[in-house]
């Protein structure tokens, strides 16, 4: 990401969405560090005063970067920005259409990005899906250096051990449960759907190849 920021002269001005408002400070902090002075964040945990400062901002090209959660993903009208960049993928296809929908208004050209884990890569799947159309995808340059060090929400989860218990479990049956049972059917898209998106998310390709 601080890559990218780095050229002023083709990222003009950038909303960066993350998941969460910890997501959303610890960006911000870290961008202060390394690009100072460009960035500002805005989440629901600020004020209704500051937000409206913090976009009125944004829009006077005080600072080009705004690190926001989906707070801001509809209904604010952003003039000229250059692009959006999902630092984290929505976990909800529709989220992701309204947060690309921030660039690329009025008939203006904008360029959409996203950064992306394997555990992310079905979420992409169901972007594709909806939006109908292919995303491409790239491998990162060869001179990012990717830490192996885990971040706390990456760590491992130790489950407290439960005591087994014998169940009884009863089918509910009738008009309505038969409905609902059909409703999650249909949802579930499983099958060569499934295994063709792991096929292109799920398999990262050494450095230097090239996709075709």
């Amino acid at each position: 990401l601080v890559q990218l920021l780095k050229d002023k002269e083709t990222f003009k001005k950038v909303l960066v969405f993350v998941k969460n408002k910890k997501q959303a400070n610890i960006l911000f902090e870290e961008l202060e560090v390394l690009i100072p002075g460009n960035t500002n964040v805005i989440h629901s945990n600020k004020t209704q005063n500051y937000r409206l400062r913090s976009v009125k901002n944004f829009e006077k090209g005080f600072f080009n970067v705004l690190i926001a959660t989906d707070i801001i993903a509809r209904g604010l009208d952003f003039t000229d920005v250059s692009h959006v960049i999902n630092f984290n993928i929505p976990e909800e296809p529709e989220n992701y259409i309204h947060r690309i929908g921030r660039t690329g208004r009025a008939e203006q050209k904008g360029t959409t990005i996203a950064f992306f884990t394997e555990e992310e890569a079905d979420y992409l799947g169901e972007i594709e899906l909806l939006m109908n159309t292919e995303i491409n995808v790239l491998d990162l340059p060869e001179n990012i250096i990717i830490s192996k060090q885990k971040i706390d929400e990456e760590m491992p989860k130790v489950e407290p051990e439960k005591t087994s218990q014998k169940k009884t479990i009863t089918e509910p049956s009738g008009a309505a449960f038969h409905e609902k049972k059909e409703k999650n059917t249909r949802v579930n898209l499983g099958g060569s759907y499934r295994r063709e998106i792991a096929k292109k998310y799920k398999k990262p390709k050494t450095r230097g190849q090239k996709r075709k």
